[in-house]
């Protein structure tokens, strides 16, 4: 199933549904998110997970063997309202995105009603870490009839969504923690250091400067407190590593095809912006289809939504027994495992010490092959792939799906 479902006034979203090619009568739901912000949700469909991938040349499809609606019913949604096919009136913030995905969310159940009593789960990657502790909490709040929005317009006939799980991979999640470590994924990862001592200093050494302004915009309502985070920190942690022509989503590789550094994002482009493809999934001919909006992006930025601290919004949710996983490909850059794990370890909940003090394991697929490291205490699991940058579903299909299927199953990984 393609096409819209428009959530309040002038909100059309599009979305690409894919039963599970299992039993998608029983099996759960799976809504995946890109991040950006400002970046299509197709890309995860047709470059990382969904069930067919678009060719080189950006002329046909090919199927995914390793399709993570193997035995799952997968929604990719374009949001927020202006990425991808979704048009509209758009907002520039994760939470208000969020209560825009809610609506999105009740009105499918009410379409898929056949749908809405299963498991349901959200995962994303990069800027998701700000979307998807939001939507989930806004799904939570208002399963529980707490949230502001439910006390000030008291609507009725409200479904219950079934949250199960979230799932965030190299995910952009508590700036404050992660930004600390861009120096030691450039010089102390395990693929060996791609910038000199000197340079990883002074990343090191801009840091402290970088982190109050950080906390003044954690602290503070106002966006005007955090754009001013986001542009020096970004300047000084990463803009060093992106002058050497690496690509910032892979350590091991050149920045190949454009400022995503991907070339496939060009012919996922072309392939979606053919009218025969726009025709076919109920989309009007005349949107330009764009793997990211950069216009979101600014808007988010100048919002002061890059510096939030949406990692606040996960300990409620492991309180009212929500799991959630946080994996990372160790060769990532941009959201590197390092921050990763570290922001994970410093998360103030309940479980903290318990979590802590859990031994980390190696992690094997169904095969038998080490994949990565896990360490896991109650509710929260945090996992570290092997030989996987940014997109993990990209490098590594085979052990993606299986710790995916796993999850969902409710196994220990």
């Amino acid at each position: 199933y393609s096409g819209y479902l428009d959530a309040g006034n002038r909100k059309h979203f599009f979305f690409w549904f894919f039963e599970s090619r299992g039993n998608p009568e029983s099996d759960p739901i799976v809504l995946w998110l890109n991040g950006g912000p400002g970046c299509s949700s197709l890309t995860g469909l047709y470059f990382e997970l969904g069930p067919c991938a678009v060719n080189e040349e950006g002329t046909d499809t090919i199927r995914n063997p390793h399709s993570w609606n193997n035995n799952a019913s997968v929604i990719f949604l374009d949001q927020p309202i202006n990425v991808g096919y979704s048009y509209g009136n758009g907002v520039s913030n994760s939470l208000a995105a969020a209560t825009d995905v809610y609506a999105f969310l009740q009105i499918f159940f009410r379409e898929f009603s056949q749908y809405s009593n299963l498991n349901f789960h959200i995962a994303g990657e990069s800027y998701a870490g700000h979307y998807i502790p939001a939507i989930a909490a806004e799904i939570n709040n208002n399963n529980k009839g707490t949230s502001s929005w439910i006390l000030a317009n008291q609507p009725k006939d409200l479904k219950h969504i079934n949250i199960e799980s979230i799932l965030i991979g190299n995910g952009l999640v508590d700036p404050l923690v992660q930004y600390k470590y861009y120096a030691d994924m450039a010089c102390n990862s395990s693929y060996g250091a791609v910038l000199d001592e000197p340079t990883c200093q002074q990343m090191r050494d801009a840091y402290p400067q970088c982190a109050s302004m950080i906390k003044r915009c954690y602290e503070s309502s106002n966006p005007f407190s955090c754009l001013p985070a986001s542009m020096y920190c970004n300047r000084e942690m990463i803009q060093p590593y992106q002058q050497t022509g690496l690509n910032v989503y892979d350590i091991r590789k050149p920045c190949e095809g454009g400022g995503l550094c991907y070339p496939i994002l060009k012919a996922i482009e072309k392939f979606s912006n053919r009218d025969d493809v726009k025709i076919e999934l109920g989309v009007d001919p005349s949107i330009e289809y764009k793997s990211c909006n950069m216009e979101i992006n600014f808007k988010f930025q100048l919002a002061g939504d890059w510096m939030r601290p949406y990692h606040l919004l996960i300990p409620p949710l492991l309180d009212n027994n929500i799991r959630v996983l946080i994996y990372a490909g160790d060769a990532d850059f941009i959201c590197n495992w390092f921050g990763n794990e570290a922001w994970v370890k410093e998360l103030e909940w309940s479980s903290k010490k318990e979590f802590n003090d859990a031994k980390v394991t190696r992690w094997k697929t169904i095969d038998g092959e080490e994949a990565g490291e896990v360490r896991t205490f109650g509710k929260l699991t945090f996992l570290k792939v092997f030989e996987a940058g940014h997109m993990v579903p990209y490098d590594q299909p085979r052990p993606s799906i299986d710790f995916f299927n796993k999850w969902l199953s409710k196994g220990n990984l």
